[in-house]
């Protein structure tokens, strides 16, 4: 097992990265607010998981809310479904929540946490490879609304994020290759030697080399993690995260959540952030060739569906948090490993890179 740290002051927590952690309870139970816990799991990984969980708990006070599957689910409603069942068992602010399963449950229960008697403690235990990367990481909570992804959040930072590895062995295809989306993400904004290593292994994540996998996992934790010591709430350097968020964010939004999953969404506006960077004059035709490559290697999509017309991509781009006074910022590219937040950009630029254009 390895163990890294989250610096942020009295908020600071660990996250332990190995096999067969599910089974360790001293993990889980060395950071409960209380001896009462809560594990908000979904329908697909309780099946496979949750009884684990339970057990390494030992004879805390517990029980388990089971959510529905999917993106569609992350709403409101559901996170009142979460309230509803901690009102129900008369769950004090002492306790604690786990959320065992990926993005969606780590949100959701993220949120609930941090709304319930105005903050209890909560756990990330992360069952898919973008949750353990990303989304289990930093704090954020939220759902989404019909017009806009992830528009209703708030920061609540867990106290400990447990990433077991052997997760990923039950993991679909097409999920692992979404995960993998921010993996390379990492390297894109901020560190081209592990790009460059994502290059040449590949193969082996997408096998499940253990090997792979667990330093895949270690150094996006790392970076993500600096990240987050630097700029918690996202005034600035935070924003880098988000390369390919705001084209993907659209995308997910315009075609229906949970059409594309997350990272699919991510890795085509990555392309798009890289298109427009280069047509720009900011960043080589050959970086460009590379990224495009290395994420379709990866098995994710490189172009942005065909219904979304540039219309309704900038209408969709224009509710984004990182946009200020109606100002849209995206994150660009300098180079491979240096990414920038700007507004410094062509609108009629924007405009050819949606249109799936070249300037030329």
């Amino acid at each position: 097992m390895e163990t890294l740290t989250v610096e942020l002051g009295e908020r600071s927590y660990p996250i332990y990265i190995g096999q067969g952690l599910l089974d360790n309870g001293d993990l889980l139970t060395r950071h409960l607010g209380g001896t009462s816990v809560v594990v908000v799991t979904n329908e697909t990984v309780g099946p496979l998981y949750l009884e684990r969980v339970m057990a390494a708990l030992g004879d805390r006070r517990k029980s388990a809310v089971t959510l529905p599957d999917g993106e569609a689910y992350k709403t409101l409603a559901t996170v009142n479904d979460v309230f509803t069942a901690l009102l129900e068992r008369q769950v004090d602010r002492r306790a604690t929540l786990i959320a065992l399963g990926g993005g969606v449950v780590g949100d959701i229960t993220g949120f609930a946490a941090a709304c319930y008697q105005r903050g209890i403690a909560f756990i990330q235990v992360p069952t898919t490879l973008l949750a353990q990367v990303d989304s289990s990481v930093g704090g954020k909570t939220g759902v989404n609304h019909p017009l806009g992804k992830n528009m209703i959040g708030a920061f609540h930072q867990p106290r400990a994020v447990v990433i077991d590895t052997d997760t990923l062995l039950t993991l679909p295809e097409r999920e692992l290759a979404a995960g993998l989306a921010e993996v390379v993400k990492y390297g894109l904004i901020g560190d081209a030697p592990f790009f460059a290593w994502l290059e040449a292994h590949m193969p082996d994540l997408l096998k499940r080399e253990p090997g792979a996998l667990a330093h895949a996992i270690r150094r996006s934790c790392e970076n993500k993690a600096a990240v987050v010591a630097a700029d918690e709430r996202e005034s600035g350097q935070r924003a880098l995260l988000n390369l390919g968020h705001t084209f993907g964010h659209a995308i997910e939004t315009g075609v229906g959540y949970g059409d594309w999953l997350h990272g699919e969404a991510v890795a085509c506006g990555m392309v798009m952030a890289a298109r427009l960077s280069q047509q720009l004059g900011w960043l080589e035709a050959d970086a460009v060739g590379r990224i495009r490559a290395l994420l379709q290697q990866a098995g994710l999509p490189t172009e942005p569906p065909s219904e979304l017309s540039p219309e309704r991509f900038l209408e969709l781009m224009a509710v984004d948090k990182k946009a200020i006074e109606g100002r849209l910022r995206l994150v660009l590219l300098n180079a491979i490993g240096e990414a920038v937040v700007t507004a410094d950009f062509d609108p009629a630029v924007l405009r050819h890179v949606l249109a799936g254009e070249d300037t030329g």
